[in-house]
């Protein structure tokens, strides 16, 4: 079973998350289940990219997404009917991001930069949906010392879906190596 990580705002391949999950699989004999594509900075490419990667996996890989990955894992959910665990997840991304409009971004890792327009925006606005679909096949992670998300919004956001919601913590979710069994236990529930 391969395992799709989508990285969150400005982020990449070279998240501490996403290499945690590397080295997750790796320890477990399973280095080439791990999938995370760095992604474009335009919501409508960055689903594009997923939906192109996963249609070229033999089987249907099941997704990690963090923070506005896991938003978009949501959509892929709903398009695709696919099991998802979503970590401190982006609710409602347009309305997150309108800060940023008309500045600005560098990424996390690496030197790249883009102008975060009203496109942006609009695009994220097109995949935002009004309630989960599938409810089952997702398990919404989140914990409550979020300093960029208010994790009210998620839980009620994903209050049909799974839900681990933890004291504490941060936006980074500083228990993700803790929690990566139980990742892999949700997974494998049929």
């Amino acid at each position: 079973m391969r395992w799709l990580y989508i990285h969150g705002f400005n982020s990449s391949s070279q998240s501490g998350k996403a290499q945690e999950t590397k080295r997750y699989l790796a320890a477990h004999g399973r280095e080439t289940d791990w999938l995370c594509p760095d992604l474009s900075h335009y919501p409508s490419q960055a689903i594009e990219q997923l939906t192109t990667l996963m249609k070229q996996c033999a089987e249907p890989p099941v997704l990690i997404g963090s923070s506005l990955g896991g938003f978009y894992a949501t959509v892929l959910v709903a398009r695709f009917n696919l099991k998802a665990v979503l970590i401190n997840p982006a609710v409602t991304p347009s309305q997150l991001l309108k800060p940023a409009l008309n500045t600005l971004q560098k990424s996390w890792y690496g030197d790249s930069t883009y102008f975060f327009t009203q496109t942006h925006l609009n695009e994220l606005l097109a995949l935002e949906l009004s309630a989960p679909l599938y409810p089952d096949n997702i398990l919404m992670m989140q914990e409550k010392g979020d300093e960029v998300l208010d994790w009210t919004q998620a839980a009620h956001y994903y209050r049909d879906c799974h839900q681990l919601i933890f004291n504490g913590g941060d936006h980074g979710f500083t228990r993700y190596r803790m929690v990566l069994g139980l990742i892999e236990q949700f997974f494998n529930i049929n």
